[in-house]
């Protein structure tokens, strides 16, 4: 027997079913495609930056588009309204810094890396995501979580060497993928602390970082030669081009809402499980489409790394867990007011009522 309004084990089972699915995909799906994009020797497009513009631009239309959809159909779409404020702009701009910095790296990574070894090649997320939360922020990390970062490192240095083993390392593109894992981090400290200037909204914030994005790298498309390259590229015009571009334009933009669904529908824990799992198949497949051949130790530090991250996850999820069942007892005594056995119509009696009612 169901209550009205609620839902049936197998629908909430069928829900969390299609968002891990939608999530897996998308994430999956957008790697590879960029790929494609990046290095494609059919493509033969050497101009990363003007893929990760193509793709701000993409999500910025759709900001709007959304936005639009969202006044004609409010009962099947919600979606924050989208205007242009150029003070708005102004404020997000120390982000939209990062955030170039973080798309941009994490796209050439990948432009000069193979798919099997993304996810290694930028596994410092974590560490650099400590690292800066201390030296920014003043937040002390745990010894767990340290035992855990120092796991990380151990794995993402064990599949460096691994790949030069292999004869497929590419110092450009690990350097990229440090860089990558910087911002990441970065992004994820002042994206705290700019959501506030547009009222906690996440979809707005992610428009006006895409939309200063497109500013943003357009001198950088002239100082990497790139400019001068699209006019020349013989696929210009091609149909087939423009849709993969538009599409991976569209995997970018709704990563957003499959990542925020994931983690509604489940937690936070589960999600970043799933995107550990996510990986190590992201992995499996890359070498079994490109028919790669790894070692033993190859394999042992993309799980070394896969370990020390969930762990991490597990050991800062606890962590957690504490703080709020501490600050929920403190909470709880604060409020444990005793009131003097006093007339009701004495002042002093009332006021530490009203006091005991504010904690």
């Amino acid at each position: 027997m169901t209550i009205r309004g609620s839902k049936t084990l197998t629908q909430q089972y069928a829900v969390i079913f299609a968002a891990v699915s939608s999530y897996w995909i998308c994430s999956i799906g957008m790697v590879f495609l960029n790929k494609y994009l990046l290095s494609s020797p059919d493509l033969k497009l050497d101009a990363p930056l003007f893929v990760t513009w193509y793709q701000c631009l993409v999500t910025v239309v759709l900001c709007f588009l959304c936005s639009y959809l969202s006044k004609l159909f409010p009962d099947y779409i919600k979606f924050p309204e989208m205007k242009l404020d150029a003070k708005l702009s102004r404020e997000v701009l120390p982000l939209s810094f990062i955030f170039v910095g973080m798309i941009a790296f994490n796209n050439l990574c990948l432009k000069y890396v193979g798919v099997s070894f993304y996810y290694v090649g930028r596994s410092l997320t974590t560490v650099f995501n400590v690292a800066c939360s201390y030296v920014i922020l003043g937040q002390q990390t745990s010894k767990p979580a340290i035992v855990c970062c120092l796991v990380i490192i151990g794995g993402f240095l064990l599949g460096v060497n691994q790949e030069d083993v292999a004869g497929s390392l590419s110092i450009i593109g690990v350097v990229y993928g440090v860089l990558a894992s910087l911002f990441v981090a970065l992004n994820a400290i002042f994206t705290k602390k700019t959501l506030g200037f547009v009222g906690d909204s996440i979809w707005r914030l992610t428009m006006y970082n895409n939309l200063n994005a497109l500013f943003l790298f357009l001198p950088l498309m002239l100082f990497n030669g790139e400019l001068g390259v699209i006019p020349y590229f013989d696929q210009i015009t091609s149909v087939y081009f423009w849709s993969m571009m538009s599409l991976s334009g569209f995997f970018g933009f709704i990563m957003g809402y499959v990542t925020g669904w994931q983690i509604q529908v489940t937690s936070p824990l589960t999600h970043n499980i799933s995107g550990t799992a996510k990986a190590a198949a992201q992995t499996v497949m890359a070498v079994i489409i490109w028919s790669e051949v790894k070692l033993m130790l190859w394999w042992a530090s993309n799980l070394i790394v896969l370990i020390g991250s969930a762990a991490y996850t597990y050991v800062q999820q606890k962590a957690m867990e504490r703080d709020f069942e501490t600050n929920r007892v403190n909470r709880s005594k604060s409020t444990e007011t005793e009131v003097p056995l006093l007339p009701v119509h004495d002042r002093s009696s009332s006021r530490l009522t009203e006091e005991s009612k504010l904690v």
